[in-house]
């Protein structure tokens, strides 16, 4: 399975809220690894190429992590697989969790929803239901985001499946989108001087 990354960003139209975000790429490696799962209760149906996994599932592949009550893994002729994860009462809110390392660096991208739809041929991830996307200091939430793997894009609405919210309802697109300079301005700004530095320097 193969997903997500990092933010820039503009909102679009007022009322259906909706935002188009840029992405860092998440970690190509994971591409390479072997698929590992964890299940209490797994059903495998060889002629519809459908495994289900149920009760505290936990998919890893390399840096990227799913964790949720159920997952429905199916394989289309050519071998390109579609996976999705349903929250479920009683696993962390009804929320399944996504979790996934961004190439070349050290911190992770972080997402969540009542049910996380991946798709391996278009390269496609659904987030649906209370979805959040978290990317270093980047987080953008909505009822409805899906990622493009190919463009490296979001597009983010305040509605199911890429509609507009019910008037009066409430639901919104959230975004919190901080400078690209605000992280390296920290981490290069010099620290100040010491007592003994400052002795150095009369010196």
């Amino acid at each position: 399975m193969k997903p997500l990354a990092q933010f820039g960003a503009s909102v679009v139209l007022a009322t259906l809220a909706t935002l188009a975000i840029s992405t860092a790429r998440a970690e190509r490696a994971d591409r390479q690894q072997a698929v590992q799962l964890e299940a209490d209760k797994v059903t495998v149906d060889d002629k519809k190429k459908l495994q289900v996994y149920e009760g505290k599932v936990i998919l890893t592949q390399g840096t990227l992590q799913i964790r949720t009550e159920q997952m429905q893994v199916t394989q289309d002729s050519e071998g390109f697989q579609k996976g999705t994860a349903i929250g479920g009462e009683g696993n962390n809110g009804g929320l399944a969790l996504f979790r996934q390392k961004r190439e070349g660096r050290q911190d992770y991208v972080e997402g969540e929803a009542e049910r996380i739809e991946h798709d391996g041929r278009s390269e496609k991830t659904e987030f649906l239901g209370r979805a959040r996307v978290k990317s270093g200091l980047d987080e953008v939430s909505g009822q409805y985001i899906l990622f493009d793997g190919k463009t490296e894009n979001y597009f983010v609405t305040s509605g199911p499946r890429g509609t507009q919210a019910v008037p009066g309802s409430g639901e919104r697109v959230r975004a919190v989108i901080h400078p690209k300079n605000k992280v390296e301005a920290t981490s290069t700004k010099t620290p100040p001087a010491t007592p003994s530095s400052r002795e150095e320097t009369k010196q």
